[in-house]
């Protein structure tokens, strides 16, 4: 494919995708299979769908994002925080008690300690759903010994 046909496949999936309401407003550039996103998206939910979208089409290798969060939805730190929590202690699969969640500037940092890296990655995942999140520094570590006994 041609960069220009890549460009516009993207585009493509970019509208038709629900999880993207102003796929426009998102800049495409494309070299060689390299493909670059800017410009502002209204959460961290579409940013992840706008890469996942773009790495989707035949030709792409790589995709360098640099798209930034809205802050026209803000949302208070201690919100995000609590709905974060919230989210954790929700699902069966994550250890909540032994997570620990910090937001700065809408950026959430996950630290604590657990057995598997599924509770990892699903802690991860509930807390990339929760509206005002920018970005999700993921410190969680996997100890297979020494936890529980």
């Amino acid at each position: 494919m041609t960069n220009i046909e890549i460009i516009d496949e993207i585009r493509a999936k970019l509208a038709s995708d629900r999880h993207i309401p102003h796929p426009r407003e998102i800049a495409v550039s494309e070299r060689e299979g390299d493909v670059t996103l800017r410009r502002s998206v209204g959460s961290f939910q579409q940013r992840q769908a706008a890469v996942r979208v773009a790495k989707s089409v035949c030709g792409v290798r790589f995709v360098e994002d640099h798209l930034m969060g809205d802050l026209r939805d803000h949302w208070d730190d201690d919100e995000i925080r609590g709905v974060a929590l919230q989210a954790l202690m929700s699902r069966d699969d994550i250890p909540a008690e032994r997570i620990d969640i910090r937001v700065n500037a809408g950026w959430v940092t996950l630290k604590g300690e657990v057995r598997h890296q599924y509770e990892s990655d699903a802690a991860f995942a509930a807390v990339s759903d929760v509206p005002g999140v920018g970005g999700i520094t993921n410190e969680i570590k996997v100890i297979t010994a020494g936890i529980d006994g």
